[in-house]
């Protein structure tokens, strides 16, 4: 219960915290704020201050920033509407890169307590690894990508190896300081012997690095990257049909997940473990929200973005003004098929949850 309800709280905080990203940029812009709400549902606290209307709500699930002109026609020269294409932009993307930060400082937390991290080096390499050799891998190689993707971090290399599925493998080392081409190498798990047990394994052992500041901030930055990474793979997998909709989680899925990563790294290593876990699995959310935020999808900013930037060349390429309404049956009509996306995902939640 305890992880569901950090999850729950931090998940509101994370939609709050893009809330805010949008609030800043209006008010440093010189757009008019009507309202801007921590939570939703019923009001518990209100306060007015100058022409902003602040609200603390009673459901810790987000927030939002409601602007003057930003979904209806405004005479107003503070409304959103009346504001200039990059101003509109930045206001815009606001929110994603505020989810971002919130990430890379989450992940900032939990990396600074590292004394040193495995880097994509190889170490150390497995009695009986059958690629040792100068048209193979040396210990000392320094893996730079596999199959055309960078690796980054040791997890990567795992990663990628893991979504090689045994199928020979095209890596880039860096070795003596020049960079070799290895092409078509079979990397596969394989049976191997160590300290007198036998393991499934690729056979390779990373290097570390002792974390000093600059590194920690490199690993940090490194691993934001990975996140973003891996929701464009999601994103792909779907797009080819690697996965559907019964592998999609939205909410409560997420809440569940948190809490099973929790109290599983707890068994394993304690409380302190088990929020570690906790954090590390809303570092990725937060980053997750910056990403799919910015996905030109009606009723999404990016989806605002996308369509702010056909109108402005619509207008400059035949000097007329789109009819603003036709932008708003779009979100309708985007935000109807997303409650409807969410109700699906939602369902399959709660089935797996049940089962």
């Amino acid at each position: 219960m305890l992880y569901a309800v950090i999850a729950i709280l931090i998940f509101g905080l994370l939609i709050a915290v893009h809330e805010l990203g949008h609030f800043l940029t209006a008010k440093l812009s010189g757009v008019r704020v009507n309202e801007f709400a921590i939570g939703m549902g019923p009001v518990l606290l209100q306060r007015q201050k100058g022409e902003t209307l602040y609200s603390l709500r009673a459901l810790p699930i987000g927030g939002y920033c409601a602007m003057e002109g930003e979904d209806e026609a405004s005479k107003d020269p503070k409304a959103f509407g009346a504001q200039g294409f990059w101003k509109k932009i930045l206001i815009l993307a606001a929110g994603s890169v505020m989810n971002f930060l919130a990430g890379l400082v989450l992940i900032l937390l939990l990396l600074g307590q590292n004394t040193a991290f495995y880097i994509p080096v190889i170490g150390e390499l497995y009695d009986g690894f059958p690629l040792k050799g100068e048209q193979g891998l040396l210990v000392g190689d320094r893996i730079l990508s596999i199959n055309g993707s960078r690796i980054y971090t040791w997890s990567d290399l795992t990663l990628f190896l893991d979504r090689g599925q045994g199928m020979p493998m095209d890596l880039v080392v860096e070795r003596n300081g020049q960079k070799l081409t290895l092409n078509d190498l079979p990397l596969e798990k394989r049976e191997y012997v160590v300290n007198g047990e036998t393991q499934y394994k690729f056979g390779i052992v990373p290097a570390w690095e002792k974390a000093t500041i600059p590194v920690r901030l490199r690993e940090t930055v490194y691993t934001a990257i990975d996140f973003v990474r891996m929701v464009w793979m999601g994103l792909s997998d779907l797009v080819s049909g690697s996965a559907g909709l019964q592998d999609m989680t939205g909410p409560i899925g997420i809440v569940g997940a948190v809490t099973e990563a929790g109290q599983s790294a707890e068994a394993a290593g304690g409380l302190a473990a088990g929020l570690q876990s906790v954090v590390s699995f809303l570092a990725f959310i937060a980053v997750n929200l910056a990403v799919m935020n910015l996905l030109p999808i009606p009723a999404l900013d990016g989806g605002r973005i996308f369509l702010l930037v056909v109108s402005t060349l619509f207008t400059k390429l035949t000097g007329k003004t789109l009819d603003p309404k036709y932008e708003g049956f779009i979100h309708t009509a985007g935000f109807i098929a997303l409650l409807g996306l969410m109700a699906v995902v939602a369902f399959n939640d709660i089935f797996r949850l049940l089962r």
